[in-house]
């Protein structure tokens, strides 16, 4: 058993893993997203990351009738937690760098925070009122004092990538009002198969005409068999064995490797913007989950 506040070794590692996947992901969808497109990218990340889970699992008959009678739950939950924030994410990097994209996309808790607030009418305190506002402040840095040209495109891409996040907390929401007690790997199945279902017409209406070559090939296969199928079997794993909040700090990590990443191998730069930018947001996560008090309280010793 771990110690008091820890984390045992293996699940710590468990979390390392999942925030380079996710934080891989951005550069995946950088070199493939051109290519394909938004929309068959992304239904080829679903399709292919539910097969992989379905093979693995095999399907319990529980599983299969839990399934099939809340389908029309899993359609609105593909679509909410993954079909349209996936989309979002991959036309932003038409023009977005896969860094600067992984830093908006850590804004993912604080429409959480929001979204809870107004829907299941959970209270924000002080410190994560504070925690949005200085997220606000972090986002406007990043984007203000981006290399980036500014236009029209750019600030949408901006634009789509935060509504990626928004949607993330929106589902987030959704799944857990409308799926209690539903096991992990076929809430995972339930999902991108919903999202496979609603990407399947708009990416037949815009397959490319150009066959793509092997770097997007390669691209699309890490990104559906290790950053969904993989990624969202070490995440339910993780919500298991050491709960929801603890899990939540993968959302530090992925930024992390995604620029890490896009530096390696995309050749991508930072310049003084985002660094700043990244550190607000990174100061807003931590008061908007708690980690962090918005006033540190001392004791004063007892006479």
């Amino acid at each position: 058993m771990p110690a008091r506040g820890g984390m045992r070794p293996g699940d710590l590692g468990a979390l390392l893993l999942l925030g380079a996947l996710w934080g891989g992901s951005f550069a995946f969808i950088r070199v493939a997203a051109p290519a394909l497109g938004p929309f068959v990218l992304m239904e080829l990340r679903v399709l292919l990351a539910t097969a992989a889970l379905a093979a693995g699992a095999l399907l319990a008959a529980s599983w299969r009738s839990g399934l099939l009678r809340r389908w029309r739950g899993f359609l609105a939950l593909g679509a909410l937690n993954a079909a349209i924030p996936f989309t979002l994410i991959a036309a932003s990097e038409l023009r977005l760098t896969a860094s600067l994209a992984a830093i908006l996309n850590s804004t993912t808790p604080l429409f959480g925070a929001l979204v809870a607030a107004v829907w299941m009418g959970e209270r924000l305190g002080r410190g994560a009122v504070a925690g949005l506002f200085l997220g606000v402040a972090g986002v406007v840095a990043l984007v203000g004092w981006s290399p980036l040209p500014a236009s029209a495109a750019v600030l949408l891409a901006v634009v789509a990538s935060l509504a990626a996040s928004l949607f993330y907390g929106i589902g987030s929401v959704y799944a857990k009002l409308k799926f209690p007690g539903l096991p992990a790997p076929a809430m995972a199945i339930g999902q991108l198969g919903g999202a496979s279902a609603v990407l399947l017409l708009p990416a037949a209406a815009t397959v490319p005409s150009a066959p793509p070559d092997q770097s997007v090939l390669l691209s699309v296969l890490a990104l559906a068999l290790l950053s969904t199928a993989a990624a969202y079997l070490l995440y339910f794993r993780l919500l298991a064995s050491v709960g929801p909040t603890r899990t939540l700090t993968v959302t530090f990590l992925v930024p992390a490797f995604g620029v890490l990443f896009g530096a390696l191998f995309l050749d991508e730069r930072l310049g003084p913007g985002a660094l700043l930018g990244f550190a607000l947001i990174l100061a807003s996560l931590l008061l908007v989950t708690g980690l962090v008090p918005a006033r540190a309280r001392t004791k004063r010793p007892r006479p």
